[in-house]
């Protein structure tokens, strides 16, 4: 890769949407001086998006513990002794009320996530009716439900499911000291599947995890360089939960957290950007900065799944004293 010698040089040199990034120029992007880097995600974020606005969006959990997967940061896999008992899938009702509340407080998409494999088919008549009761309150529908069939992801599809999300979590180097019960491969495989039937992905990973730097940076390169890179791009902070295998990982170094986001944002110019779990750890200062590298997305309310998240008062008085507003609902019945 050529060197760049001025900033100025390198201001013009990010990845274009349709262009892929190596390894070796990510990482020539990650490691530039802070200033440098920041100012470079910043430019790349006023290019696609209002600075100022942030997609609010609120998760729910309709269905809860027992997953077969041994993900060692999930307190819902059945491999970890949590102590989380596990839940039915909710009620479609149950789902709707929660859906009303969180588009009443200012949510713009609505994530519903269950603890799963993989869906069985019995359980698709269910979620195809949280879909479309959840599209016909204005809202924008994402799903988490582990891995997917061509002929499931077609199914959520004709629901008019608006996003899928399936996280790679990390590089394909380090995937296997996480995660045995499934492969990197098979993660890529669902998410073919869902953009093969017309679904966008929401698609990241997770920092914190034991991972070194350059498995950050290969687990973006790898959703930049996929046929087309996700829309919504989730980067998660660990949550050390007791009884899972990560409980006692040494926490991600706030400056390498920011680094990741204004990567990412370099990366994918037109994604949004989201911070996920782990915003109660975060001071407010490490939030501001990511806000500067390119992130425009959080999740709201008071829990994630099982986690806590930043509560609603918190997050309205950090968005007042940062001058941020909440992206407007776009999307009609």
């Amino acid at each position: 890769m050529r060197e760049f010698e001025h900033p100025k040089e390198f201001a013009g040199a990010h990845p274009s949407p349709d262009a892929c990034c190596t390894v070796e120029e990510a990482e020539f992007i990650y490691n530039l001086p802070f200033n440098d880097l920041l100012f470079r995600a910043q430019q790349v974020h006023r290019e696609h998006f209002d600075p100022n606005a942030i997609q609010m969006s609120r998760l729910l959990s309709i269905k809860t513990g027992g997953c077969a997967e041994d993900c060692g940061y999930c307190s819902q896999s059945a491999h970890s002794p949590t102590g989380l008992r596990a839940s039915k899938l909710m009620e479609v009702e149950r789902v709707l009320a929660e859906a009303r509340k969180a588009r009443d407080g200012g949510a713009t998409r609505y994530c519903m996530g269950a603890a799963w494999r993989s869906p069985k088919d019995r359980d698709m008549e269910t979620i195809v009716r949280m879909v479309e009761g959840v599209r016909a309150l204005g809202m924008e529908t994402c799903m988490t439900l582990g891995m997917l069939t061509p002929a499931q992801s077609a199914r959520l599809a004709e629901a008019g499911l608006d996003y899928y999300n399936h996280n790679i979590d990390t590089s394909e180097r380090y995937y296997s000291e996480i995660i045995t019960t499934r492969s990197f491969a098979d993660r890529l495989e669902t998410l073919s599947n869902v953009r093969e039937a017309g679904i966008k992905v929401c698609a990241g990973g997770i920092l914190g995890m034991g991972e070194t730097a350059s498995d950050r940076i290969a687990m973006l390169v790898t959703l930049a360089n996929l046929p087309a890179p996700p829309e919504s791009v989730p980067i998660n902070m660990l949550i050390p939960i007791p009884g899972t295998k990560l409980a006692n990982t040494a926490p991600v170094d706030p400056i390498e957290f920011v680094r990741t986001v204004a990567l990412a944002r370099i990366l994918m110019p037109a994604s949004h950007v989201r911070l996920s779990a782990g915003r109660t750890d975060m001071s407010d200062e490490t939030q501001a900065l990511c806000f500067l590298a390119g992130a425009n997305s959080i999740f709201v309310g008071e829990t994630l799944l099982t986690a806590e998240n930043p509560g609603e008062d918190h997050d309205a008085a950090l968005f007042r004293r940062l001058g941020l507003k909440p992206i407007e609902r776009e999307l009609a019945p």
